[in-house]
């Protein structure tokens, strides 16, 4: 299993390499294009011959008739241009600023026709005349710049135009039969004219002692050609083995990797040097050179995607890079079936070149077809195990990952363009059929190199952060498949169609940016931005660190004052830092007055409370009611103050949890502080006890138990009172001040444990005991029946008397 990972691991890399070397192929031109330009701008503009080219491209647009490639060859020299332009107009950038500066220091023009002093309207004079000269080469350059532009866009439009005509430019339709012989007489005029470069080749002297010559190295390059491509893979698998016993683990990676890298590159150097032997013979033709060029092309679609489909569907499902449980074999097959017919068509894009005279466009239609119908049936079947796979995968789970989203989007889509390419070149639109069939053939190809370039730098983390399986779920790989994804689109685009100029315009247009609120915000000015900012923040942490640590434990101010102070040095350096970066990025932030009303409606509506608890908690941190540490009530809830930042305060109460409060509460809310001042707390403790207690035996024996109590402070003295009486006994009220706060529920604990021990030694009855005797004397009253007495004269009437004869013990209090 580990020598399996390994081996994706540098398979991977191959393809991250691939990627990486299409990503830099993609923007060459683009390059090139900048430098030469850049090189330019630094002449001075002769705008005689910017003329002369404009006026040039112009009518050639109008005309319509030059060729594409002459189009694009003189769409380069115009974006020399406009880059010339582009530069030019910050000419003088630096004396206009300092020119303004000069005007606006003379003051505004005089008001209600006043006059001006002499030498003050003359020296406005001079200077506007200046400025006037100044600005002109900048001015001149904008509307070059401009008219560059439009040229630029008009070329554009026109090749788009075009490549759009072609498209859509109907053939004759290869279903029908009288089109067939025009295909089959360029195969058989293709066939004479390669057997006639070979027999006139042959029958030249001097090529056949050039090939007597040759004759050693041809046929040791045919050996190493046919070890390479037949015995190859597998000699290096039984090579890898034999020293797989002996290597360390680090050793085995290397085997790991001649294994997987042998796969593709022994057959296709074995490929190339079969070619390089044909060549030496010397018997070759122009023909036969170009097909002979096309095979080591069509070697690597062949071995590259046998490779691909190998690792993305591999059995083992910890290392595949596309878990199909069901028919991975199979997948495996159409992989490689997709992978020949793509070396057919380059063998046939080579066969139909060098035709002369070209191809009819009934022969075209002919040669075209039956390959995209050939690809399509793979594609077909390809795309519907991977729609199979994503519906199981989500059938058996709610959630459906990503992932398995994504494969079901592939799948759909490889199967509707093997339906409509396939019509599309039946019907007569060859060349929409191949520019919608192979264009999805190389993406899903650059697709799962993307898989396996992120799955190998998923491992690559997961070994460097020793993190385990559960380091790919991170959020590092995340990022990097997200980079992968970004960085690929340049190579998707040119896949499908787009020209490199296309692909510098968007580069220059993301270069000069984007205008919001009248400010063109241009990505290095972005990049300037967050670098200064970075650097004001990394300051400010550091002066937070230095002042909370060295300066502020030196001072008489208390804990709350000190975080006060720091937090408020973090708000001005952050202010300070994003100000400092927007004027180094050369933002006005003038022109951003309209976004910056926007957004405040936005916070007026919908971060209304957010803000209100910002300002609630600056204003706890600069009047400081609470501090942390103090022991508070808000909302209901007690506890001690843990942290207050600007946004909430957190509480940690009795039981071991925390409150998060929002600043607001503490507000407009009933905050009650028991360490406003100091820790000092008053202790109150009402005791119940029944009718029969001596009062004064009570109070006298609450006053002993309370001043006894260590924590409990004797000025003011502590206070017992007799403070009422209800239905279970007579109530005291116990009161006395603590010296802290904290041992208040241990203060209270201990008083309550010695009047249960006091009040018993002395016989005084508890409340509950009184509760219990009232209670049954209840039970016992409703039990009783009194009959009404009669109104007969010799009823003996109820005496008074005999109601006060029921004993004192079986009487309520309450009732007597």
């Amino acid at each position: 299993m580990q020598i399996s990972r390994i081996r994706l691991w540098l398979l991977a890399l191959v393809a991250a390499l691939t990627v990486g070397a299409a990503q830099l192929a993609v923007p060459t031109v683009v390059f090139a294009q900048d430098q030469a330009a850049t090189k330019a701008s630094a002449e001075p503009i002769d705008y005689a011959a910017w003329d002369k080219d404009a006026a040039t491209a112009e009518d050639v647009i109008a005309a319509a008739r030059a060729s594409s490639k002459a189009m694009e060859d003189m769409r380069a020299r115009i974006v020399v241009w406009r880059t010339r332009f582009e530069a030019g107009k910050t000419i003088n950038a630096a004396q206009i600023e300092t020119l303004k500066a000069q005007i606006a220091g003379l003051g505004a023009y005089p008001a209600d026709g006043t006059a001006e002093a002499p030498e003050i309207a003359e020296r406005r004079r001079q200077l506007n005349e200046t400025l006037v000269r100044q600005q002109a080469p900048g001015l001149a350059a904008v509307e070059a710049f401009s008219r560059a532009d439009g040229i630029i866009r008009q070329i554009d439009t026109l090749i788009r135009e075009r490549q759009a005509d072609a498209l859509l430019k109907l053939l004759p339709s290869p279903m029908n039969p009288l089109n067939w012989p025009s295909g089959a007489a360029v195969l058989t005029q293709g066939t004479k004219t390669l057997w006639a470069e070979v027999d006139t080749s042959w029958k030249n002297p001097a090529r056949r002692a050039e090939l007597r010559d040759n004759l050693p190295i041809i046929a040791i390059l045919v050996v190493l050609a046919g070890l390479l491509l037949w015995r190859g893979p597998g000699f290096m698998e039984r090579l890898a083995m034999r020293l797989e016993k002996r290597a360390t683990l680090r050793g085995r990676t290397l085997v790991a990797a001649l294994i997987s890298l042998g796969q593709v590159i022994l057959p296709v150097a074995g490929m190339i040097l079969l070619v390089g032997a044909i060549f030496l013979s010397g018997i070759t033709g122009p023909r036969l050179e170009a097909l002979l060029k096309a095979l080591p092309l069509a070697a690597i679609s062949l071995f590259v995607a046998r490779w691909l489909g190998s690792w993305l569907f591999s059995d083992d499902q910890r290392i595949a890079g596309i878990r199909l449980t069901d028919r991975p074999a199979e997948a495996r097959f159409h992989a490689t079936a997709i992978g020949f017919v793509l070396g057919i068509e380059e063998f046939r894009s080579a066969f139909t070149t060098e035709v002369r005279p070209p191809l009819s466009q009934a022969a075209q239609a002919v040669w075209l077809a039956p390959v995209v119908c050939a690809v399509a049936v793979f594609l077909f079947r390809l795309g519907l195990l991977l729609r199979r796979q994503s519906l199981e995968a989500g059938q058996s789970r709610e959630d459906v990952l990503f992932r398995q989203r994504m494969v079901l989007v592939i799948g759909s889509a490889c199967a509707l363009v093997a339906v409509v390419a396939p019509l599309l070149a039946v019907i007569g639109y060859v060349a929409a059929a191949n520019a919608l069939i192979w264009p999805a053939v190389h993406s899903l190809g650059l697709i799962g190199f993307l898989i396996l370039a992120q799955r190998f730098l998923t491992d690559v983390y997961v070994i460097v952060t020793k993190s385990g399986d559960e380091g790919r779920e991170a959020l590092i790989p995340v990022l990097i498949g997200f980079l992968l994804a970004l960085a690929s689109l340049p190579v998707f685009a040119l896949t499908w169609g787009a020209r490199s100029s296309d692909l510098s315009e968007v580069w220059t247009r993301f270069q000069a940016g984007v205008d919001l609120g009248g400010t063109r915000i241009a990505p290095m000015a972005m990049v300037t931005l967050l670098i200064i900012f970075a650097l004001g923040y990394m300051v400010t942490r550091i002066l937070q660190g230095a002042l909370r640590t060295s300066l502020l434990p030196r001072t008489k101010l208390d804990k709350g004052a000190q975080n006060a102070a720091v937090a408020g040095l973090g708000y001005l350096g952050l202010i300070l830092s994003g100000l400092a970066a927007v004027t180094a990025a050369g933002i006005n932030l003038s022109g951003l007055a309209i976004v910056a009303g926007a957004l405040s409606v936005g916070v007026g509506l919908g971060l209304q409370n957010i803000v209100q608890n910002f300002v609630s908690g600056v204003i706890l941190l600069v009047e400081r009611p609470i501090t942390e540490g103090d022991t508070i009530e808000v909302s209901g809830k007690t506890g001690v103050v843990k942290a207050i930042s600007v946004r909430s305060t957190r509480i940690s109460t009795g039981d071991q949890a925390e409150v998060i409060v929002p600043n607001a509460q503490f507000i407009s809310g009933m905050v009650t502080n028991f360490t406003r001042e100091n820790l000092k707390s008053k202790l109150v403790v009402p005791v119940t006890v029944g009718y029969g207690a001596d009062t004064r035996v009570v109070e006298s024996v609450l006053r002993e138990i309370v001043e006894a109590q260590p924590l409990v402070v004797l000025k003011p003295s502590p206070s017992v009172h007799l403070t009422g009486f209800t239905q279970t006994g007579m109530t005291f009220e116990v009161g006395a001040i603590l010296s802290d706060l904290n041992f208040k529920p241990a203060v209270l604990s201990e008083v309550n444990h010695q009047i249960v021990e006091r009040f018993r030694a002395l016989g005084i009855e508890l409340p509950h005991d009184r509760l219990a005797s009232a209670t049954e004397l209840d039970e016992r009253a409703a039990a009783v029946v009194v009959p009404e007495a009669p109104q007969a004269a010799d009823a003996a009437p109820v005496k008074k008397a005999d109601i006060n004869n029921v004993p004192d013990d079986d009487v309520d209090p309450d009732r007597r």
